[in-house]
């Protein structure tokens, strides 16, 4: 079978809808064909697509901030029964809504921040949280919503990191004048960022990889799966309980 031919009308809806974050092939018509990062986000999902179930038939999906709907596409691929994206960017939503289209895959898109998760009322079978962390003021509210309100079991989580590789293995609690963990490279710091970085104003707080580990497992999240850098399949679990410090030591 010969490939398609050219098609004028959705390349002039493609381009109205410009600039695209993620690289999709409509109908053979890439969206980002000059993406600096290459042939984006599909050449990192080749890297941990392993980590996620093959069969995900019957099952329901929630891809928070979901760009152009690369994730919510493949999810739908894999047989899930409900796929919902939300993003507060509408171009990205009118993006996703022709990707979905184009695709004849069908999504649910919401235009709403993750810090309004519990509007939805439902909780999902699998979360996709990636590159969202770290444009957020609040990040670790955010992953104490969705713990709360929306993971039903699975949640896909990935942020970019800077700074140390290693992952500190703290004491359950350290005395007030000892100042030695926070000089450690390898402990959990999340690094604020005041004006920008790599040109763009949303980037608040990157972690190291310990304040990305940190962070889940405080917000109740058991990681699974550590497939590639920056990258985890995590289980909703307990969350740990809050200890109070006796009154002679609060400061």
């Amino acid at each position: 079978m010969s490939a398609p031919g050219p098609n004028p009308a959705l390349s002039a809806r493609i381009a109205e809808l410009a600039p695209w974050f993620q690289n999709m092939t409509l109908n053979g018509i890439d969206t980002a064909p000059e993406h600096p990062l290459g042939d984006y986000p599909r050449f990192k999902w080749q890297g941990f697509r392993h980590a996620v179930p093959e069969d995900l038939t019957g099952l329901s999906v929630l891809d928070v901030g979901c760009n152009a709907g690369f994730y919510a596409i493949e999810m739908a691929r894999r047989g899930a029964a409900q796929v919902v994206g939300i993003d507060s960017d509408p171009r990205y939503l009118a993006q996703a809504r022709l990707a979905a289209e184009v695709s004849g895959t069908r999504l649910e898109l919401h235009r709403m921040s993750v810090y309004d998760i519990a509007r939805l009322g439902r909780r999902f079978d699998l979360v996709i949280f990636m590159g969202v962390l770290y444009h957020l003021r609040h990040p670790l509210l955010a992953l104490d919503l969705l713990w709360e309100h929306a993971v039903g079991d699975m949640m896909l989580f990935q942020s970019m990191q800077r700074g140390s590789d290693g992952v500190a293995r703290p004491d359950p609690d350290y005395p007030f004048e000892d100042e030695s963990p926070f000089a450690r490279d390898d402990w959990p710091r999340l690094h604020f960022i005041e004006h920008r970085y790599a040109r763009d104003p949303t980037n608040w707080f990157v972690p190291n990889r310990a304040a990305a580990e940190a962070m889940l497992r405080s917000s109740g999240f058991r990681i699974d799966a550590h497939p590639e850098p920056e990258v985890y399949l995590c289980r909703r679990a307990e969350r740990p309980e809050a200890v109070e410090p006796p009154p002679e030591i609060r400061v």
